[in-house]
């Protein structure tokens, strides 16, 4: 059964637990095998590639962005700046909008 997502790709995050407890980054896109994230700037891990010319990669240690498991972040409200909880409200032309719980504003602009 998959579980309902509070969070969306280009929400502002901020991560809860992990090395990099506290950071806030832009969620560049949502791992849906993994239940997890990839947020811009955290949890950079680094890889060893080959080099190959057919793909124009060069070889050597890369530094990337790995998952976030989506339990680990919490969202930013844009009108207050702080992290909330995620609430849900109809509108009256029956759009279904993400809430923010403490000021009550619009995630979904």
């Amino acid at each position: 059964m998959p579980l309902a997502r509070h969070i969306r790709k280009g929400d502002t995050v901020l991560v809860l637990a992990g090395k990099d407890r506290g950071r806030r980054g832009k969620i560049l896109r949502i791992v849906s095998k993994k239940y997890g994230a990839i947020v811009e700037g955290v949890n950079i891990i680094k890889r060893h590639t080959r080099p190959n010319p057919q793909k124009n990669v060069k070889g050597g240690i890369v530094e990337k962005e790995s998952a976030v498991h989506l339990s680990n972040l919490m969202v930013v409200c844009p009108e207050c700046d702080k992290p909330a909880r995620v609430g849900y409200r109809r509108l009256e032309d029956g759009r279904k909008v993400r809430t923010c719980r403490r000021c009550n504003g619009e995630i979904d602009k």
